[in-house]
């Protein structure tokens, strides 16, 4: 069995899907709304991402931006997406729902988990969000969950890089810890050093101008702290080649 490890790209488009695949990454979370941190992509992008590339594709299941502590009805819909998802052939689906007290919410989870089966299960960075980062880990193995995303408990991962590599010695064999958020080509190899993990998850983009030439400067579609529309944002296949180099 190889020992070379996974590198998983977050990303929001089909574009970015394929520059992925063509870069070398061993896996996509498809997202949307990345300026939120992630949300649910649409089941029209899963669909046609299924179609256009062969990578292996874990789809986002997060209805909204905020915290994890979601109501009845907002729970209604993860199942929903899960549902719809597994139904369009994804890989696995990537979640995470707490208790207003900071902790894993079990039993909401056991159902996620339920439904998306035999997928694999990743557990987000909702986890940093945690109350005690090592007994969280703790309860995700007992549910039985594929792999947590996380920073280590802060912003990024060279801040939370000695926590992490905890976190991978308490895992083991048992869950997989995937380091995320703040890895670049030129931080990644220094940071797999330190943390020694078996999966890494990286957000690798590059900005491009909009294809417009009409520029309206008085109109905009969302509120105040607002991206320019007229930059679009996708993965930069170069540099996921660049990080996938180093393993």
């Amino acid at each position: 069995m190889s020992d070379r490890k996974l590198i998983e790209v977050c990303l929001g488009s089909v574009e970015s899907v394929l520059a992925a695949g063509r870069g070398g990454a061993d896996r996509v979370e498809l997202c949307s709304d990345l300026f939120e941190g992630g949300l649910s992509p649409s089941i029209g992008t899963v669909r046609t991402a299924l179609r256009l590339s062969s990578i292996p594709i874990n789809a986002m299941v997060r209805p909204r931006g905020g915290d994890f502590c979601y109501s009845d009805v907002e729970f209604e819909v993860m199942k929903e997406e899960v549902r719809a998802f597994k139904a369009e052939g994804v890989n696995g689906i990537v979640f995470g729902i707490l208790t207003e007290d900071g902790r894993v919410d079990m039993e909401r989870s056991k159902e996620i988990i339920s439904l998306a089966r035999p997928l694999s299960v990743t557990f987000h960075r909702a986890f940093d969000m945690t109350y005690d980062l090592a007994s969280s880990l703790e309860d995700l193995v007992s549910l039985g969950v594929d792999r947590v995303l996380t920073s280590g408990g802060e912003a990024t991962v060279p801040e939370g890089a000695e926590v992490l590599r905890d976190l991978v010695r308490q895992a083991g064999d048992r869950i997989i810890v995937m380091p995320g958020c703040g890895l670049s080509e030129r931080n990644f190899h220094r940071m797999d050093g330190i943390i020694g993990a078996k999966e890494y998850h990286v957000a690798l983009d590059v900005e491009s101008c909009s294809r417009m030439r009409f520029h309206p400067g008085h109109i905009y579609m969302g509120g105040l702290l607002r991206q320019d529309e007229f930059t679009i944002t996708h993965t930069d296949e170069s540099r996921v080649r660049a990080i996938v180099s180093q393993l």
